[in-house]
């Protein structure tokens, strides 16, 4: 695939894996991208999970048509970018490795390898030079790991943005970006949205017309539209002023409530609500819809005197992320001793910037001829009304 006149993609799908990073479901598979800068110089941009060493090779064989590299750069150290290291090394003896300095430690580690004779170690306004192509380095720690940097390459306008603004999902997949790049970045990177903001505002000061991810479909048009999302993901901005209600339900009682609160959001003209079974939807959609909409409701059974475990698990994945400036509601159900609402109130506490409803929903059993006035509340409250 051309990327631009002297930029060749020379990447790959993956369509093994089922869980990305153990934990992560990805039925439409990945993309691991490797691309190849040629002029007097050539570089290869990163390399690919260990699995897909010989497709990315003879990828490189066949982009350079008789020629041999004369850098690689490791913008990124996490495996599946950086597992086929060694096969480049023995393939490319006389190729020097540039990455920054916590990159080579990391190489040691994971490969044995620390190309002391054969690296070049860049940082925060270097530049590598490959003839009418120049790669001005800018560092991105913890973006999502600490060693990154990312590059802009001057001439053609190209920005290698390491695991930024990647998505789950192959090449090969004719589907739209938002979905899973959102899903991507909540699960891969939410944690970290401080260190996105530094990179958003070094990236302001950069002219770039392509944006070449590590994952996902190359990005050429509506890229103030993606920085723009990138910007409020990591300033924990909602997108929507819609409603969440993640929910679980032993014996459907809780659900049968749900229902009700979604049926009174949608005549109040509630822009969007989304409903979330904890049981059986999969956690990354619930966390990355926690994270989209203004508003979540907490709707849990109690279960051991505190929450059902998938709520308990979905929590801890927002708290872990920085979960914030969100309004909050809870909905709980108990036969004897209701303790949900307590519990997870408790689990947010440390949350910041987090507006709890005055109005809580309890269920004892089941819903009960008090329940829909209680409902009614909740519903006016998480409105505006």
């Amino acid at each position: 695939m051309q990327i631009t006149r002297d930029i060749i993609y020379v990447g790959v799908n993956d369509r093994e894996t089922v869980l990305f990073e153990g934990q992560y479901p990805v039925p439409n598979g990945m993309s691991y991208n490797s691309y190849l800068i040629k002029d007097k110089k050539t570089a290869v941009m990163d390399t690919v999970d260990l699995r897909f060493a010989d497709e990315w090779l003879a990828n490189i064989r066949a982009a350079l048509d008789g020629g041999r590299p004369d850098y690689l750069v490791v913008q990124h150290m996490e495996p599946d970018h950086s597992g086929s290291i060694l096969r480049f090394i023995d393939a490319y003896p006389d190729a020097v490795l540039v990455a920054s300095a916590k990159a080579f430690t990391m190489m040691e580690n994971f490969y044995g390898v620390g190309a002391a004779d054969r690296r070049m170690v860049v940082g925060e306004g270097d530049t590598l030079a490959l003839g009418s192509h120049t790669l001005a380095f800018i560092t991105a720690p913890m973006v999502h790991w600490p060693e990154v940097i990312m590059s802009c390459e001057l001439s053609e306008k190209v920005l290698f943005s390491a695991d930024a603004f990647g998505k789950f999902g192959a090449l090969d997949v004719d589907e739209p970006w938002l979905d899973e790049a959102r899903r991507y970045y909540f699960g891969i990177v939410g944690k970290f949205g401080a260190q996105v903001q530094n990179l958003l505002r070094k990236a302001a000061g950069l002219d770039f017309s392509v944006i070449c991810p590590l994952h996902g479909p190359v990005l050429r048009d509506g890229l103030e539209g993606c920085i723009a999302l990138y910007d409020a993901w990591s300033s924990y901005a909602p997108e929507s002023e819609g409603v969440l209600i993640a929910y679980t339900s032993v014996y459907g009682n809780t659900k049968k409530a749900v229902e009700m609160l979604k049926e009174r959001l949608d005549l109040r003209g509630c822009p969007e609500t989304a409903v979330r079974d904890l049981c059986t939807c999969r956690l990354s959609d619930a966390v990355a819809d926690a994270f989209r909409f203004g508003s979540v409701v907490f709707a849990s059974t109690t279960y051991n005197a505190g929450v059902f475990p998938p709520m308990r698990e979905f929590i801890s994945a927002l708290t872990e992320r920085g979960f914030s400036k969100r309004r909050v509601a809870f909905i709980e159900n108990g036969s004897w001793a209701p303790t949900a609402a307590k519990t997870m109130k408790a689990m947010l506490e440390n949350c910041k910037e987090l507006t709890f409803a005055g109005n809580t929903v309890t269920l004892l059993s089941a819903p009960s001829e008090s329940t829909p006035a209680a409902l009614d509340a909740l519903a006016d409250e998480l409105c505006g009304r």
